[in-house]
């Protein structure tokens, strides 16, 4: 009898990943400000963010649709961020920092599968709508 989604290997080698950027101090924390602006990986991010996700929504015990495809290894994996957007790696730390940081209520509106209750956290929010 299963008791809900399970990490795989790939999505816990992501986590992994994904914890090395956002345990690691980051330029801006130590004063290294003239670290070269580097431009985000869509794909790394995107399945850092899915394994982050899949992590918490196990951690807050949520069952959305959102966590269900988050957990799943098949789900297909955004490959780029919208036209003209173009955050940097730091903003992707930020970003995964943010996600791994927030508290369980706050986590259920990020992955609610009602639009209406739905939020972002603003360290995520890379290119708003103009």
């Amino acid at each position: 009898m299963s008791t809900g989604p399970r990490i795989s290997r790939w999505h816990l080698g992501a986590v992994l990943v994904a914890t090395v950027f956002v345990a690691a101090p980051t330029p801006g924390d130590i004063g290294g400000c003239g670290q070269k602006a580097q431009p985000l990986d869509a794909r790394v991010f995107f399945a850092s963010m899915a394994a982050t996700d899949c992590l918490r929504c196990q951690d807050c015990g949520l069952t959305t649709d959102t966590c269900a495809a988050s957990c799943n290894p098949n789900a297909p994996i955004q490959e780029a961020f919208a036209e003209g957007c173009v955050p940097l790696v730091h903003d992707g730390e930020v970003c995964l920092r943010a996600l791994y940081d927030a508290s369980c209520g706050d986590f259920r509106t990020y992955v609610s599968d009602d639009p209406s209750t739905r939020s972002t956290p603003s360290e995520c929010n890379f290119c708003p709508p103009r």
